[in-house]
């Protein structure tokens, strides 16, 4: 029993997890489903009425039921891997990022998944934290939308179905990222 656990809290190899992405996506595919989170919020907006004052939510909902179970299901596969699966949440990042990051103010890096003195409740209210959490939540949702979907969406979803346009986002999101990454967080953290 003790190695079945020891198995399960280990990543999956490329040649598992990829294939069962693959064939999720064709099963998707097959029954002409497009994946994204990002979508749910639109369909829970319809869901509390939103369709009455907005023509972008007055559509019929219960088409996407599906997806509001695979939320549900990620949200809870989430709590069941992190509170009985993971073994620890330190994250592996290189010896020199852990020193960068201490230099920009973040007390050990890498012991957690997220830095607590930016991603907390106490963090929302300093200028860092409220970057970070509410700027950054804005511009993350105003993205989305812009972009017509999140990066699971384009990703893996729209990136399986060809679609030029979810290649072109994809690419702007790694260009964002590697920005803020290298050019904006630096600058934040000093705040």
């Amino acid at each position: 029993m003790e190695s079945i656990i020891e198995f399960i809290q280990q990543p999956w190899p490329w040649y598992v997890a990829g294939p069962i992405i693959a064939f999720t996506m064709f099963m998707l595919l097959y029954f002409g489903n497009n994946f994204g989170l990002s979508a749910n919020l639109r369909t829970m907006c319809s869901i509390i009425g939103g369709g009455k004052s907005c023509d972008f939510f007055d559509f019929d909902w219960k088409k996407q039921t599906w997806n509001l179970v695979f939320a549900i299901g990620t949200i809870i596969g989430g709590f069941i891997a992190h509170q009985f699966l993971s073994p620890d949440t330190a994250v592996a990042i290189s010896e020199s990022t852990k020193a960068n990051l201490e230099t920009l103010g973040i007390a050990n890096p890498g012991s957690d998944i997220a830095p607590m003195e930016l991603f907390s409740f106490d963090a929302l209210f300093s200028l860092r934290g409220f970057i970070m959490l509410v700027v950054g939540g804005f511009l993350i949702g105003f993205g989305t939308r812009y972009a017509g979907g999140c990066t699971s969406g384009h990703a893996i979803s729209g990136l399986s179905d060809l679609q030029p346009a979810s290649l072109v986002a994809v690419i702007g999101f790694f260009i964002g990222g590697l920005a803020m990454t290298h050019l904006l967080l630096p600058y934040i953290l000093t705040l």
